[in-house]
């Protein structure tokens, strides 16, 4: 038997639900094998629905027990219900009752959706649709309701009950050893931010009064025993509340905010209303067990989850094509948050790098979508680099464009006006339409369109008239002939031989900024003293492929004097990309210039200002050569080139790099801090590290087992293991024995193991993977260890995933066919690492196919991988 296809939902289609919910009574008796859930729907019909339409409530695998209508039993031929809906064929026409009792088997629940267990914890997703396998219900996200829960345990087991909103009671239940929590939240919210947790956790906790003088109790609720590794994250929640009212005016609105870690989750966390559920590696940290890319994480990932609560909650989108107006917006904001809390340069580079890693990517493959998308199969396939960081860059365009003051006013009118809704794109941006007055009909059409935009930017100076012209031209591939130009915001300046040049004057560029909004477009700047070098896309200012007439030399000129530093990395950047491409196409790769360009930017720059100085260190990785190269990718040759100018930096820059080690040393004795300054030492000296190994092995080898032996943090230690596994020998597998040895209890640290293995450029990783997966330590059922082991080679390890013989696609296949039957969600997103499948040499091309085509014909597959393959073949 053939998988079906999933059926096709689309934007067009959208009509408001039939009935409305105003009120959800739950009371939930929390059981290992038998929960048992009450739902008391207080239900009306919609206005704006279909009169005299049948109540049709979705469900997923589910147990139908009692079913009450105001009341009484309906008749058996009134409604029909199964494992997947019930459906009332003629509700009342006037508001009404439904008591649906269900039944639930948690410990059995291996999709992580609904209602499961974690540790022994009870504990629940529902977004995007998961609330269905609780109780049947309207599960959309336009249907908005409030919810009082009643949450029942036995006392031993669950202590702790936690629930959407304000606690409201809580007791004994005599002569049973069993307790219960009553929890209620006054704003209305759809099912997918329905949250309730059971278990033994302990708890940090503070206080905290809000601009409206609310006071509000913060806690984060962590495994037994792991309460003092809670600690950044509460400070995050802290500095998160404060930062968005300073911000954005937005004030928290219950009296707890609580958080809570499980070990078992799909996602990286959850923004329940009132009662944040996320994965335990966003939220354990200390020093000995994570690393300053840990504490950033944490940090940023607590401040998103956080903000939904007006980017999401208050403010939720109408229906799940509208999926960016929540991520998008939000991602926007945490990347707002940690530039305040960190180095803006250098947060904003690590987007730009996050976004061309996996949405340019994304772009270009068979899985590429609109930010806003027009039809679906699986939605939650569309969680996507594209919704969540292109998303946001569309919101920072935005800003770009009509300025800061009228943005924040923007925001302010889109939350005044939508409070309490399900909203779509168009309210947030008629918004700005109204504060501003402009007309953003044309903008919107970054929301509607797939695809990577291409502006190529040619300049000329006229030294006699001492003008200088810059020539635009914007392309969109894959769009039609007749597809609208998109409007796009150029931040911009001039660079002249020794520093800035006179700003650009008239009507065309305002507060630095040009528009471009056709498909071709001039500009030229007056009074140019001496022929410039353009710095164009200053802090990125468009999500854009953009190709310049540039030379190497006119951008080493930006390195050493555009006061941008994005476009410094970036100049940066491009000349070690184009030494890097010219090697893996056969023709002259010349790094001299360039390589003396950085050790005198070490020289100028490097302790003065250390993360940023990592930044421009680190090369464009074998992915981004890649979607530089575009088609007829070969891994292999790529590898090398980067290899070889990795091992030239090295060498040419080796005193220089050994100096910056031991200025940026720690003093001894120095105390542990996550903050910006320290982690900038820290990552400049491990990046040192990294080169001085490429260009001499046995040197590497001293240099980390020495940093491994005196690292009093888990940063230090494991940049000296990451030097380590790239580098064959027994001093490798000695660290690598050593270091699982120390971790064997640290869940999350033992990830960081399986990943650093899994990222070997080896030929027999592979057969490493395979002996991993029989560790005692590796778990099928733990989403975290698979991404650990499986989801970084085939994301990270390209020469390896993409091996000629097919061995590293059949792994990545074995591995989604095992994991689709118990969790289809995390198996489909270890199938979008086929995404580039089509831009490869013909060999591998063939062989990534033969795999793809296997697995879609594989019989019984779930709606989410049989929508990823579906997609990646072009079906």
């Amino acid at each position: 038997m053939r998988t079906e296809t999933p059926p096709i939902v689309r934007l067009e289609d959208y009509r408001p639900s039939d009935h409305l919910i105003d009120r959800v009574d739950l009371d939930v008796r929390l059981d290992p094998r038998d929960t048992r859930v009450s739902a008391t729907l207080s239900l009306r019909p919609n206005p704006v629905g279909r009169a005299g339409a049948p109540l049709v409530l979705d469900g997923d695998d589910l147990v139908l027990l009692a079913l009450d209508l105001d009341g009484q039993a309906p008749p058996p031929d009134a409604y029909r219900a199964d494992a997947s809906g019930l459906t009332l064929h003629a509700p009342p026409q006037r508001p009404f009752t439904l008591r649906i009792e269900t039944r639930l088997d948690p410990t059995a629940n291996t999709k992580l959706m609904g209602l499961y267990r974690s540790g022994g914890v009870y504990c629940t997703q529902c977004e995007a649709d998961g609330f269905r396998r609780i109780t049947y219900f309207l599960d959309r996200p336009d249907v908005l309701s409030v919810y009082t829960t009643r949450i029942e345990a036995e006392r031993e087991a669950a202590p702790i009950l936690l629930g959407n909103g304000n606690p409201v009671e809580a007791g004994e239940i005599p002569g049973t050893g069993r307790h219960f929590a009553v929890w209620h939240d006054p704003l209305p919210k759809p099912a997918y931010l329905f949250a309730l947790v059971g278990g033994r956790l302990d708890r940090v906790a503070k206080r905290f009064t809000t601009m409206e003088d609310r006071a509000v109790e913060i806690a984060v609720y962590v495994e037994p025993g792991k309460a003092e590794r809670a600690a950044y994250a509460l400070d995050a929640v802290e500095r998160s509340m404060a930062w968005d009212e300073t911000a954005f005016g937005r004030a928290y609105d219950l009296d707890v905010f609580n958080v809570v870690a499980v070990s078992d989750f799909n996602m990286g966390a959850m923004e329940n209303k009132g009662l944040n559920i996320f994965n335990d590696k966003y939220v354990l940290a200390s020093p000995e067990t994570a690393t300053d890319a840990d504490y950033a994480a944490i940090e940023a990932i607590i401040a998103h989850e956080y903000f939904h609560n007006w980017s999401g909650n208050r403010v939720t989108c109408r229906d799940w094509f509208q999926l960016c107006l929540k991520e998008g917006l939000t991602v926007f904001r945490d990347q707002e948050f940690s530039s305040d809390m960190r180095s803006r340069a250098v947060h904003r580079i690590a987007e730009v790098r996050t976004l061309r890693a996996r949405q340019f990517p994304e772009d270009a493959g068979p899985l590429a979508h609109p930010v806003r998308p027009r039809q679906y199969a699986e939605i939650n396939n569309f969680y996507t680099a594209t919704v969540y960081e292109k998303g946001a860059e569309i919101v920072r365009m935005l800003r770009t464009l009509i300025g800061e003051a009228s943005f924040r006013e923007g925001m302010d009118r889109y939350f005044a006006d939508n409070d309490g809704t399900a909203a779509t794109v168009e309210d947030f941006l008629k918004a700005f339409e109204t504060v501003t007055g402009r007309d953003l009909s044309r903008f919107a059409e970054w929301y509607e369109r797939p695809g990577t935009p291409r502006v190529a930017v040619s300049g000329r100076y006229d030294a006699g008239a001492r003008t200088y012209r810059l020539d635009f031209r914007q392309t969109r591939p894959g769009a039609g002939a007749d597809a609208p130009p998109l409007v796009i915001p150029v931040r911009l300046g001039l660079i002249g031989p020794d520093g800035p040049l006179a700003e650009a004057t008239g009507d065309a560029v305002e507060n630095g900024v040009f528009v471009l909004d056709g498909a071709e477009a001039s500009l030229t700047f007056a009074d140019v003293a001496a022929e410039p070098v353009p710095s164009l896309f200053r802090d990125f200012s468009a999500p854009v492929r953009v190709e310049s007439d540039l030379d190497d030399a006119a951008r080493l000129t930006l390195l050493r004097h555009d006061t941008d530093d994005f476009n410094r990395w970036e100049a940066a950047q491009r000349v070690a990309m184009r030494i890097m491409t010219a090697q893996v196409r056969g023709q002259d790769a010349d790094a001299v210039a360039f390589v003396g360009a950085l050790g005198a930017f070490l020289d100028a720059h490097a302790l003065r200002n250390p993360a940023f100085a990592a930044q421009v260190l680190a090369l464009p990785s074998e992915g981004d050569i890649a979607d530089e190269i575009g088609t007829n990718i070969d891994p292999d040759a790529i590898f090398q080139a980067r290899r070889d100018l990795r091992r030239r930096l090295g060498a040419d820059l080796r005193a220089r790099l050994t100096a910056l080690r031991e200025a940026l040393s720690e003093p001894a004795g120095a105390s542990f801090s996550p903050d910006a300054a320290p982690a900038g030492r820290r990552a400049l000296r491990n990046a040192a590290l990294d080169l001085i190994a490429a260009a001499d092995a046995q040197a590497g080898i001293d240099l980390a087992r020495a940093q491994i032996a005196a690292a009093t943090n888990m940063t230090d230690r494991l940049a000296g293991l990451a030097t380590l596994a790239l580098l064959p020998g027994e001093a490798r597998e000695a660290a690598l024995a050593a270091f699982v040895e120390r971790y064997a209890d640290e869940p999350l640290v033992l990830d960081k193991w399986f990943g650093l293995q899994a990222m070997i450029p080896e030929a027999d990783t592979v057969a490493r993977i395979r002996r991993l997966q029989g560790h005692p330590a590796f778990a099928m059922t733990n989403p975290n260890r698979v991404r650990a082991l499986v989801g970084s080679f085939s994301l990270a390890n390209p020469t390896q995933f993409n091996r000629p013989d097919g061995a590293g696609y059949d792994l990545v296949a074995e591995t989604v066919l095992a994991l689709d039957g118990t969790n289809p969600q995390v198996a489909a997103r270890l199938m979008t690492a086929f995404g580039s499948w089509r831009r490869l040499e013909s060999g591998r091309r063939e062989a990534a196919e033969k795999v793809l085509r296997r697995i879609a014909a594989t019989p019984g597959l779930s709606r989410d991988v049989a929508d990823i393959g579906a997609r990646s073949l072009g079906g």
